[in-house]
């Protein structure tokens, strides 16, 4: 089911990175300190010491300037480049490609290959491989006194810098397909979370239904004994006695529709029940609305308007009356709906006169339960369950739907869209 997309984020956890990254200087700190103030070995002691002061400092601007909890791809390069000039003029100072250090090259690209973009990690590589192959060829002596007798074959030598270009790749390879493996069963189980909680909310509904139907069992009784009475009282009056049959016939019609709710929730309601055009569709709900209210409901479409039947579909019935409903409650006068249609996509535009969507919830709408922040917009927004639930089944017959503030007029906008590949498939 096409409900959402879900865009890929690269990014990671700004403190963890901080974290790992202050193991390492502190481990540069040591091993550097340690070999020249205890073992006395030779090296340019004070500029190895920059170096690290280098990676300090960065990690500072992390902290204190970075404001962000995630690091962006782009920003995540930047830094882990750092990490490798940082690590590869160290070892340039102490040893290059024989130093037993050199492995820490290696961290960088495979800690970035399971969060970042293949782009980025990319790019890791290729800096990493250059600094390893720079190292090979351009170095100072190890520390002494280990110079002075550390000597090998040139093909052991050589063997190291393809070795760790060797394990270079093969590291990253593996940390990326089990990195974007990760992230596609995370965006799946994220979808699936998402659509199974909607769902459950608009299954509940039904459990709110015969709660209703149960309640509301007595006032219309009441209602019904009244109507007996004015029956009575107005028995010659032809003026009432029509009112008083159509209110009569209303109240047993909802009694009908409240005894099938108590025995069956999700019972389909009959109001459309064969195949229709679009514009059909939505001539009956104008209709049935247009009984019920005193505002003016303006319908415009296309002459040529796709003349294609789509199959009945309660989930579209209920979603576009959901919407025009809700146009009507908060209308001062006027709804107006569009209907555009054409060989590829049908698009239907419900506008109103009122008010317009409270700027705060506008980002939000959607999300059931929804209220607005300003005081005085409070007591004219209800819960949102009806945008919900219009949202919700239209969504799931592969609608597009946009919420806005009228360009044209001062009401709520909703645009709902459809490729027809999909509308005339369902």
């Amino acid at each position: 089911m096409r409900f959402f997309e879900t865009s890929k984020q690269y990014s990671f956890k700004k403190s963890t990175y901080i974290t790992l990254r202050w193991i390492g200087i502190i481990g540069q700190l040591l091993a550097v300190n340690f070999v020249y103030l205890i073992l006395n070995f030779k090296f340019d002691f004070i500029l190895s010491n920059l170096i690290i002061i280098l990676g300090i400092s960065s990690n500072l601007y992390l902290i204190y300037i970075y404001k962000k909890t995630q690091l962006s791809d782009r920003s995540a390069f930047i830094f882990l480049f750092i990490d490798i000039i940082q690590l590869s003029a160290l070892l340039y100072l102490t040893g290059g490609i024989v130093n037993p250090f050199v492995i820490f090259l290696l961290i960088p690209s495979v800690f970035s290959s399971s969060n970042l973009s293949f782009k980025t990690n990319s790019l890791l590589v290729i800096f990493t491989a250059i600094s390893v192959l720079f190292l090979t060829f351009y170095s100072k002596d190890l520390p002494s006194p280990l110079s002075d007798h550390f000597h090998v074959s040139p093909y052991y030598y050589f063997s190291i810098p393809i070795a760790l270009v060797i394990a270079l790749v093969f590291l990253n390879y593996f940390a990326m397909t089990f990195g974007s493996q990760s992230r596609l069963r995370k965006d799946a189980l994220s979808k699936m979370e998402e659509v199974m909680a909607k769902e459950h909310e608009l299954l509940s509904l039904g459990g709110q239904a015969a709660a209703a139907a149960h309640s509301l069992g007595t006032p219309l009784s009441t209602i019904k004994i009244i109507t007996q009475d004015l029956a009575k009282q107005f028995k010659n009056n032809k003026e009432f006695e029509k009112d008083i049959e159509l209110l009569n016939s209303q109240v047993e019609r909802c009694n009908e529709i409240l005894k099938r709710l108590s025995l069956n929730p999700v019972e389909e309601d009959d109001f459309i029940d064969k195949d229709l055009t679009v514009r059909e569709y939505l001539s009956e709900i104008i209709s049935s609305f247009r009984e019920i209210s005193n505002k003016n409901f303006v319908f415009n479409f296309d002459q040529d308007s796709n003349p294609k039947e789509i199959t009945k579909s309660i989930e579209i019935v209920y979603g576009l009356r959901n919407f025009i409903g809700n146009a009507n409650k908060f209308s001062r006068d006027k709804i107006f709906i569009n209907l555009k249609s054409d060989s590829e996509m049908t698009e239907i535009t419900i506008e109103d006169d009122g008010d317009g969507f409270p700027r705060d919830i506008l980002p939000k709408i959607g999300e059931p339960y929804l209220k607005s922040n300003n005081s005085e917009e409070k007591s004219k927004t209800g819960l949102g369950l009806g945008l919900f639930i219009g949202k919700t089944l239209l969504e799931k017959n592969f609608a597009s739907l946009n919420f806005r503030n009228s360009k044209t007029r001062s009401g709520a906008e909703v645009i709902i869209n459809w490729k027809n590949s999909d509308l005339f498939n369902i």
